[in-house]
């Protein structure tokens, strides 16, 4: 491996001319094919082969008007006035027509017909049906429908409510600050404005190419509306650190005399190695969420991971090129008179991260200790963990999705913001109407309805709606409760050839959750176990890898913790923009945990392979340990860092959904890099000596040798790497 990617760094460097031009000409094919080609991303979080799936499928055949977007636009009548005053009633009908005119709206039923008004006569609601699904709803309709709050006047105040308001999250200006401040880190890491714009430039050619690519796919499959934003979240991140890690070492390599063909060459080999394999291990645990079988995550996964390997292939091959562009610029100016001609290299004195390591492996015992009980009492929170999909109750306080939610609460009860659908599915339709009764009779016999009523039906008669609203809101438990009660007391009565099931947002989000729960210990034995013999491949030793596993099950638990805390149980909610605690989206722990997985594993690497490779160089296993991450402390801590503030700039997107991830990835990053992988693994490491690099010989026979510390680049003379190793590589 380390002789592969030498030649491809040697390469890159001596025809860099070609790679940038190959380079330009893949973003520019890549960005017209966005442009002419790329679709819309969908909104939407469907499973398929859930009830209330099968029963959205079966209505779109039966009845295709109610398989089309629902929404409430809520109206509200000025203190001491009612729905019933005269004013007040030409205004609602001016509303109606007004709701009726907008673009797809299949149709749009007055308050007084629907007779949904509240028992003191100030609210109402007009029902909106759509005619496509609201993740197929154009631009153009979900933006005039949101504009009909400016209907609002003295007479009548007017909301629109629902899924169709809350559209996909926009990519904004405030993701602009996680990059400034990562520029910021990177200057001062590198000490070299050069040096500090050319990583940044070479990460976001790779954000750019796989942004596009991914919006190219959009024609042809559908893509969720939350992927762009978490690819470019992890493709800037990745990025970043990847060109940083190698650049980085040909600094250093450059400051120490080495030529600078032979530094990139070994730059490389070396650090790229240890990218190439954290890489690996983050696009294992991104394109692993497609064993979880849910649509949505799929495409996410897959198109952060297709973003965090255009990131690798553009730190092995365009930055070697821009390398050679640069030349001894990217060293700061007081050293750029040193190097391979200089009288004298330079000499790197012991910074910070040797004094750190030296710390740490005296005091192994008790920092492994406190590491373990801090981080356990961190994660205490996760027992207390609620999932739910998002509804309007968690938007932002001055959106009309979370205003029109609080009206229609305030009045009608939490429930009426998320109604149930039965659908019930008969041979014809006198048996139908028949088990409408029975059904509307069962329902009364649970506690947590409100009210259950006869809905449309399809034009035989055979397929019949009826509507049930819980006592409490959509994302409680007591509603996740009553699906499944509900569920086990109709089922006795799908009898005949009749078919009776559950559907509606609210269905559906119990569902999703359910279904993401039942997949994680799976989609966890995968990756982790993949991510294990990768591992093992690249360190040779059973125990390095069993305690980079272990280790992350400390960033996870601590960071779910957190995350419990500030986003459901409100401590400090405010500081982070978070108007309403409550459950966290039900897809939030596979995501993080596939992401905090392959981002944990990038700092394993990129710490113990310095490590090993200082060990198989011949120092003791403790002296190896301080030198790694001695030598790795800085560019280690600025990554971190640069992720960590990437990451931060989503926390202030106003889409909760967005807001969490970017808390938690930033939380998990900075405990996963300080805590565990520069202070509890050192002194793990520290404590196990030698026998951190056991292998069994068996298993070495076996097992192929990858050279990701780059052993086979001994030098025989300064700067030259030994024509033996090179030989018929």
């Amino acid at each position: 491996m380390a002789n592969l990617l030498y030649r491809l760094g040697r390469f890159s460097y001596q025809r860099r001319r070609l790679v940038a031009a190959i380079w330009t000409f893949v973003l520019v094919l890549l960005g017209v094919g966005a442009l002419t080609l790329g679709g819309q991303t969908a909104n939407t979080f469907s499973i398929p082969g859930t009830e209330s799936q099968r029963a959205l499928d079966a209505l779109a055949k039966d009845m295709p008007a109610a398989s089309g977007a629902s929404a409430s636009v809520v109206v509200k009548a000025p203190p001491g006035k009612t729905l019933m005053d005269p004013a007040v009633k030409a205004a609602v009908g001016v509303t109606v027509a007004k709701v009726a005119k907008v673009p797809e709206v299949a149709g749009a039923v007055d308050p007084y017909t629907a007779k949904a008004i509240s028992q003191d006569g100030s609210t109402g609601l007009i029902q909106v049906s759509f005619t496509k699904s609201a993740d197929q709803l154009s631009k153009e309709s979900t933006t005039a429908y949101d504009g009909l709050s400016a209907l609002s006047s003295g007479d009548l105040q007017v909301v629109p409510g629902g899924a169709v308001v809350g559209g996909p999250p926009e990519i904004g200006s405030t993701e602009i600050i996680g990059v400034a401040i990562a520029a910021v880190i990177l200057v001062v890491t590198f000490g070299s404005l050069v040096a500090a714009g050319m990583t940044l430039l070479t990460a976001l050619i790779g954000v750019l190419a796989g942004m596009a690519g991914l919006f190219l796919v959009t024609a042809f499959t559908e893509v969720s509306s939350t992927a762009p934003i978490l690819a470019l979240m992890l493709g800037l991140a990745v990025g970043i650190d990847y060109a940083l890690f190698i650049s980085s070492r040909h600094r250093t390599q450059l400051a120490e005399g080495m030529d600078p063909e032979e530094s990139v060459a070994r730059a490389t080999a070396t650090a790229g190695s240890a990218v190439l394999f954290a890489g690996a291990t983050v696009v294992i645990a991104l394109a692993g969420l497609s064993l979880v079988g849910v649509p949505f995550l799929t495409a996410m996964g897959l198109a952060a991971a297709a973003t965090v390997l255009t990131a690798v292939l553009v730190a092995l091959t365009l930055l070697p090129a821009m390398l050679g562009f640069v030349g001894n610029r990217v060293l700061p100016r007081k050293l750029r008179n040193h190097g391979a001609h200089a009288a004298e290299p330079v000499v790197v004195k012991d910074g910070f991260g040797f004094r750190w390591a030296r710390l740490v492996t005296r005091f192994r015992v008790p920092i492994v200790a406190l590491g373990i009980l801090g981080l356990g009492a961190l994660a205490l929170p996760v027992q207390d963990m609620r999932l739910a999909m998002p509804d309007g109750a968690t938007a932002p306080e001055n959106s009309n999705q979370r205003i029109a939610y609080d009206l229609s609460a305030a009045a009608f009860g939490p429930g009426s913001n998320g109604p149930l659908v039965v659908v019930v599915k008969t041979p014809n339709a006198q048996q139908s109407e028949a088990l409408v009764g029975q059904v509307l009779g069962a329902t009364k016999g649970l506690k947590d309805i409100v009210a259950a009523q006869p809905g449309p039906a399809s034009k035989d008669g055979a397929t019949r709606l009826i509507s049930v609203i819980p006592a409490s809101g959509p994302a409680s438990e007591q509603t996740a409760d009553l699906v499944g009660d509900l569920r086990d007391t109709l089922k006795p009565l799908s009898q005949n050839g009749a078919d009776i099931s559950i559907t509606g947002n609210t269905a559906i989000g119990v569902d999703v959750s359910q279904k993401l729960t039942d997949a994680l210990p799976t989609y966890l034995l995968v990756v982790i176990g993949l991510s294990f013999l990768l591992l093992l491949l690249a360190f040779r030793s059973i125990l390095v890898p069993l305690k980079a596993t272990l280790g992350f099950l400390l960033t996870i638990g601590a960071t779910f913790g957190i995350t419990v805390g500030v986003f459901q149980l409100g401590w400090g909610a405010a500081l982070f923009g978070v108007d309403s605690p409550g459950p966290l989206v039900s897809f939030l722990p596979i995501i993080m945990m596939g992401i905090l997985f392959g981002l944990a594993m990038d700092y394993e690497v990129f710490i113990v392979s310095r490590v090993r490779e200082e060990f198989v160089h011949g120092k003791h296993a403790t002296e190896a340990t301080i030198a790694g991450v001695g030598h790795g402390a800085r560019v280690v801590t600025a990554a971190a860092l640069i992720m960590a503030a990437v990451f931060a700039g989503f926390i202030l997107v106003h889409d909760p959904i967005i807001k969490t991830i970017g808390f938690g990835l930033t939380i998990g990053v900075l405990i996963d890099a300080f805590v565990v992988r520069m202070t509890i693994v050192p002194a793990v490491l520290s404590l196990l000596g030698d026998r951190a690099w056991w292998f069994p010989k068996w298993l070495d026979r076996i097992t192929p040798k990858v050279d990701i510390e780059g052993e086979s680049l001994r030098v025989d003379e300064p700067g030259k790497p030994a024509e033996k190793d090179l030989v018929g590589a």
